[in-house]
């Protein structure tokens, strides 16, 4: 499926985002009815002195807007909109409907979700119902248009956000609801039963259907269910959830069609929807992120994050919708940020596509579950580190105001396919290490440690404008991007391919004969069967790298053996190959490599691929922004000792003249400018 490119930065919907400022979108999510209105006041001056230009409201405000159903009270509202005008603060107005009021979950019990093994959940906690249930989305959509109606033409309105972080916590339900519509989206996908039966492998285990009444949603089961159904469940959710928002956006539409919609994603966080579908549908990619507290690397996945996103936007700038101050208050331990972490962390967003940088939340919560996830105002008020951080970043921000709108390019890309994902992580695979995720960071971490640029593709998607394509995780590849890598490979192209990929095709069907079939031709090889390792086993090659996890029985056909197994299942076999195809070479490694020895294999294959790659400084980030006349280049040092840098030109944060070196203190940024 090929990306849409969402709206250009210059395109009259972009350009009224940024309405009221020629710089970088900062703010965060604002929740005034928590508060009396003289903290409205209090928190609007902070604001103005944080430098804050926009705020996202009445995100779980229905049960006040609408307090009885069909009863509007928009006076609260109406208050701090104004307010927030006056203060020179623009909105990013938010429907409420991820937080039904009591009084529908009171009235509509038939609307409640149901979880895969049959509990009814119900209310007192964040959370839509049903994604399926026809009341929730006529109930939603009148609140909508309430909403559009009123604000349409106040002048505060720049942003339009629907919902709120969608599959999160409610993504598949199984109420009657949704089984109803999950027979009718596949009566669409297959048009007949027979055709059903056949691409479920229902004639395996008597699952054969005879009336479509008979299809249930993949419910939990005596033993594993059969994985097509789910497979299908899963693309079914993603689909209902995105109807959910489009229902939305068309009635803010019919009264605000120059202002941009979107909804908050949560790119590498969230499976339940399928991205790629869903960024065709948003006016502006909006993304929140948050980092894993206790993972040393931590800083390393927010890259990842947030070039999912930008590639998600189709290179196009996006908006970090959400991160935070410091801890949040849902992982095990709830590690706060240090000293200049949360600067750091907003500049590697910044610097990786965002013309936004937002923050939940800006005031604590004294009460509720999120009371000790940090905000920008914290409890302890404005004397404190936080505080004096978020309007030194607000400072920081508008010093990088020339920034906005450039873009981001790479020349080496990553497949993330999340249908791929869905199906490579259900039960009863050949290894309990076959996991989608660590193969992708693995790459991926690589790749950032040599500041290669990468972007996220879609298998599918154009890859003509890249010169190396990696797929480390791709189990499932139907026709299309079979055809497309293929044809990619054949017209000059480099693609490297990790173990178990290309192995079914889109309805979870092995392809006939030998593994890998999607990837068969291009890689020039078999695999008669696969070798995975017992726990903690090690094999050698013969190149003196160390493989684990996983091995192949690999005959070669036109591929060149790079190196084999010294022992092992596999032993004597080959390991990494290289095949040339067309004008292109596609490699396969297959077994996990990791450290040195996955460095060391990309290296080689960066090289062959013309891509410059050479070690800059361990542990400091560099990435590059541009326009047609201007280049920003980012350097984030994660040490904590001053680094010295190659850069000429202007350093933004300072506004000093750099003359081919720049010195970028521990744990500091800094941006030089530069003519092209």
């Amino acid at each position: 499926m090929p990306i849409q490119t969402p709206l250009p930065a210059d395109s009259p919907a972009m350009q009224r985002l940024l309405h009221g400022t020629t710089g970088i979108r900062y703010g965060g999510d604002y929740n005034p009815e928590q508060w009396p209105r003289a903290t409205w006041v209090e928190d609007i001056e902070l604001m103005k002195q944080a430098g804050i230009n926009l705020v996202s409201v009445a995100i779980f405000a229905w049960g006040l807007l609408e307090p009885r159903e069909g009863e509007y009270d928009f006076r609260q509202l109406d208050d701090i909109i104004d307010l927030l005008h006056k203060a020179g603060i623009d909105v990013d107005l938010a429907t409420p409907t991820a937080a039904p009021p009591a009084w529908f979950w009171k009235k509509y019990p038939d609307s409640r979700p149901v979880t895969r093994d049959g509990i009814t959940l119900g209310n007192g906690s964040r959370g839509m119902v049903s994604p399926s249930s026809p009341d929730y989305r006529r109930a939603a959509a009148a609140i909508t248009e309430q909403l559009a109606r009123r604000y349409a033409n106040h002048p505060a309105l720049v942003l339009w956000h629907v919902h709120n972080e969608y599959g999160a916590p409610i993504s598949d339900s199984y109420d009657d609801d949704s089984v109803a519509a999950f027979r009718v989206w596949l009566q669409n996908r297959y048009g007949t039963l027979d055709t059903l039966n056949e691409k479920w492998g229902t004639t395996f285990w008597g699952q054969v259907y005879g009336e479509w009444d008979e299809i249930d949603a993949p419910r939990q089961s005596a033993s594993v269910t059969n994985q097509a159904q789910r497979l299908d469940f899963h693309r079914f959710t993603s689909d209902a959830l995105l109807e959910c928002y489009i229902n939305e956006r068309d009635v803010i539409r019919r009264f605000t069609p120059d202002i941009p919609v979107t909804t908050n994603f949560m790119a590498t966080n969230c499976l339940s929807a399928d991205y790629w579908r869903w960024s065709q549908e948003v006016d502006v990619v909006a993304n929140d992120h948050y980092l894993v507290a206790e993972r040393a690397d931590n800083h390393v996945l927010l890259a990842l994050d947030a070039d999912l996103t930008r590639s998600l936007a189709g290179g196009a700038p996006w908006i970090l919708m959400e991160h935070s101050t410091g801890a949040v208050n849902w992982q095990p331990r709830n590690i706060a940020k240090r000293p200049g972490e949360l600067a750091r962390n907003s500049l590697s967003h910044l610097a990786r596509g965002a013309d936004g940088i937002l923050f939940f939340q800006f005031r604590a919560s004294r009460f509720g579950v999120e009371k000790f996830h940090s905000a920008m105002l914290p409890h302890a008020g404005a004397e404190t580190r936080i505080w004096r951080e978020v309007v030194a970043l607000g400072q920081s921000l508008g010093s990088l105001a020339p920034v906005r709108s450039s873009r981001v390019t790479a020349c080496v890309a990553l497949v993330w396919d999340t249908e791929s994902f869905w199906a490579q992580d259900f039960e009863w695979r050949p290894s309990a290490e076959l996991g989608h995720r660590e193969r992708i960071e693995a790459f991926y971490t690589v790749l950032w440690n040599r500041n290669v640029t990468v972007d996220f593709v879609h298998p599918t998607s154009e890859l003509s404008g890249y010169e190396l394509v990696i797929a480390p995780s791709l189990y499932l590849a139907g026709p299309a991007a079979s055809e497309n890598l293929t044809g990619f490979v054949r017209d000059g192209g480099h693609l490297l391919v990790s173990y178990f990929s290309g192995i079914v095709d889109l309805n979870d069907t092995v392809y006939p004969g030998a593994a890998p079939g999607a990837l068969r031709e291009v890689l020039g090889l078999t695999i008669p069967e696969f070798l995975p390792l017992h726990e903690a086993e090690t094999v050698t090659l013969s190149d003196s790298r160390t493989g684990t996890a996983w091995t192949d029985d690999i005959e070669v056909s036109t591929a060149e053996v790079l190196a084999r197994y010294v022992d092992g299942p596999a032993v004597n076999g080959p390991a990494i190959t290289r095949n040339s195809f067309g004008a292109g070479t596609a490699w396969y490694v297959s077994t996990k490599l990791d450290g040195d020895d996955l460095d060391s294999l990309l290296l080689d294959v960066l090289n062959t691929a013309g891509i410059d790659a050479a070690r800059g400084v361990t542990g400091v980030e560099a990435i590059t922004r541009s326009t047609d006349t201007d280049d920003f280049l980012f350097l984030i040092n994660h040490t904590d000792a001053e680094q010295a840098m190659s850069a000429t030109g202007t350093e933004l944060l300072t506004n000093t003249a750099v003359d081919g070196t720049v010195l970028v203190p521990a744990g500091l940024t800094r941006v030089v400018h530069s003519a092209r």
